[in-house]
């Protein structure tokens, strides 16, 4: 692990977190309780770990690009950085609801619907869902506007490029959100609770409730930083592999770790009769497949052919810190 990442980590979660709270819409208006609502959801806390994934793969290949291309883009990584926590976060605020998991309270502190009551919970989820790409289209058209008033694009050609990288970065957000991705997962999560899994249907739960996010953000950050196809397709293995052991961790730790450490209730897998790994392949091999996976990934980001090799440490830090952690 890179010296010091515990701080350049903190300083880092601090610097994305002041820039997702920036993307968010002002709370006025007569439609301020959901706007309200939405604030909440979003500043409830958390690792803000997809939009540091956004932000460090865009710095990964950014400097294949001139200056220029930073400048017009900077923005738009942002709003990126945005908009796929807007996306977690209403997937959490839809979690928690009644019809769901029935949380009354997330990361020590009231969940948004039995804040704001199950009609606004519902709805600030649907907001958040909708303003990601909302921003994210709004700061790129600002972004035109104001290229076209100060020369920032030189020629029609460096317009498309933009507009291909902006494009392609929201077809994969949105695609891996939705029902080929985030929401896919939690479709078979649901219509199976209190029932066995199969591992096919269990792998396919973690690779895409928790893994298709995390791909996402990877992905976005190495589009917008001019990544090619191939390039995309390793950061979506890699991504899959961080996304599944971080599910099997989390099957570990509610095995082993105890609730003053884990700040939730331990045991409830199997309280709930949760097919998880550690129920399929015991605790022993469940560590076991978190290490080879993480390695997996690892040696993935070290492969990767000039980058930016500050960004890639630390990846490659975040990956170990993710997979190793204790809560």
């Amino acid at each position: 692990m890179m010296k010091d990442f515990s701080l350049e980590l903190k300083t880092t979660v601090a610097e994305v977190d002041a820039i997702v709270l920036a993307q968010l819409p002002k709370v006025e208006g007569q439609q301020k309780t959901v706007l309200e609502a939405m604030q909440y959801s979003v500043t409830a806390g958390g690792k803000r770990i997809r939009p540091i994934l956004v932000k460090k793969c865009y710095a990964l290949y950014k400097d294949r690009k001139d200056a220029g291309w930073d400048r017009f883009m900077k923005p738009i990584v942002e709003a990126f950085m945005g908009a796929i926590e807007m996306i977690h976060t209403f997937s959490l605020c839809h979690d928690d609801l009644p019809c769901m998991d029935g949380d009354q309270y997330r990361r020590g502190q009231e969940s948004t619907w039995y804040r704001f009551g199950e009609d606004m919970g519902t709805l600030a989820g649907d907001a958040l869902s909708l303003y990601a790409f909302q921003r994210v289209t709004e700061v790129y058209l600002r972004q035109l506007s104001r290229a076209a008033v100060t020369g920032g694009v030189d020629s029609p050609d460096e317009s498309s490029k933009f507009a291909n990288a902006v494009l392609k970065a929201t077809a994969i957000l949105a695609g891996k959100s939705g029902v080929d991705g985030m929401l896919g997962g939690q479709t078979v999560d649901v219509e199976m609770t209190g029932k066995p899994l199969s591992e096919p249907q269990l792998q396919f739960v973690y690779e895409l409730k928790t893994g298709a996010l995390l791909e996402a953000a990877m992905m976005m950050g190495a589009v917008l930083g001019g990544a090619s196809q191939m390039e995309l397709r390793r950061l979506e293995g890699i991504a899959r592999s961080i996304g599944v052991a971080f599910q099997i961790e989390d099957d570990i730790l509610d095995e082993t770790s105890t609730q003053e450490v884990l700040g939730k209730p331990i045991h409830s897998d199997e309280e709930n009769n949760k097919t998880t790994w550690v129920s399929i392949h015991g605790l022993e091999a469940a560590q076991a497949e978190v290490q080879r996976l993480s390695e997996e990934a690892i040696e993935g980001l070290k492969s990767l052919l000039e980058v930016d090799e500050d960004a890639r440490q630390f990846l490659i830090a975040l990956t170990e810190e993710l997979i190793h952690r204790k809560k």
